[in-house]
């Protein structure tokens, strides 16, 4: 008859037999990011340097038994998750607010501090894991025929996807001045009769219907930040 203690020596000899995999490691990052977890994040609540997390979901340093436990316990998962060919789905993201778009606002950021930050959740969807997703809050009327005021944009980083702009589809969009204040603002990919391409307001104000060219103007620059993946509104 094996005893209970028995049983748990041969279940942690089994974990430690698998930390030393590379691949199996990698489950980490999958996890903290359909969290909405940052390395930084995730490191803080363990106590260790970021720089070690990121040898740990690499596969390039072997954590201990007690360690990866900590690591399951941060992230809310049983530890086999750690070890399966593939993590179980938590059904959703949590994806933290950290700012505002506003057309017309002109700012030195459009980012909160960490007092106003808030989460919302998001599906978790396959295709965008390899991905950090990032949220704003509307504001103001410059996109009131699509988003209500004070609807949560989901968006993925422009430079991170490395992906084409697509017209049609609705964009992040940073303008700066000379003086180095920015307007971050949200607007739809559009291209005229031409071939030119704009960013399209889609608003009922009267104040909010011309298009931006894409590439800027003289006294401004343009850049996009990332495309919209799911809209969130508050109760």
């Amino acid at each position: 008859m094996i005893c209970q203690a028995q049983l748990a020596s041969n279940a942690n000899s089994n974990i430690s037999d698998r930390r030393y995999n590379p691949q199996v490691l990698t489950n980490i990052a999958k996890i903290r990011e359909a969290k909405g977890l940052s390395q930084i994040e995730l490191a803080d609540r363990l106590g260790i340097h970021v720089t070690n997390l990121n040898k740990i979901e690499r596969g390039k340093s072997s954590p201990s038994t007690t360690r990866l436990e900590q690591i399951a316990a941060e992230l809310s998962v049983p530890i086999s998750d750690l070890f399966a060919d593939e993590p179980a789905s938590t059904g959703t993201r949590t994806v933290k607010v950290k700012g505002f778009v506003q057309a017309g606002h002109w700012a030195e950021t459009w980012e909160w501090g960490d007092d106003d930050i808030y989460s919302v959740p998001v599906p978790d969807d396959p295709a965008l894991r390899p991905f950090m997703l990032h949220a704003a809050e509307t504001r103001g009327p410059s996109m009131n025929k699509r988003y209500p005021e004070r609807t949560v944009l989901v968006f993925t980083d422009a430079v991170e996807t490395g992906a084409s702009l697509d017209v049609g589809k609705r964009y992040i969009v940073e303008r700066e001045r000379a003086d180095g204040l920015r307007e971050a603002t949200v607007k739809t990919l559009w291209r005229d009769e031409a071939g030119k391409v704009w960013l399209l307001p889609e608003s009922e104000d009267p104040r909010f219907q011309e298009p931006i060219p894409i590439e800027g103007g003289e006294d401004d620059t343009v850049r996009v930040v990332g495309r919209v993946v799911y809209s969130v509104s508050r109760e």
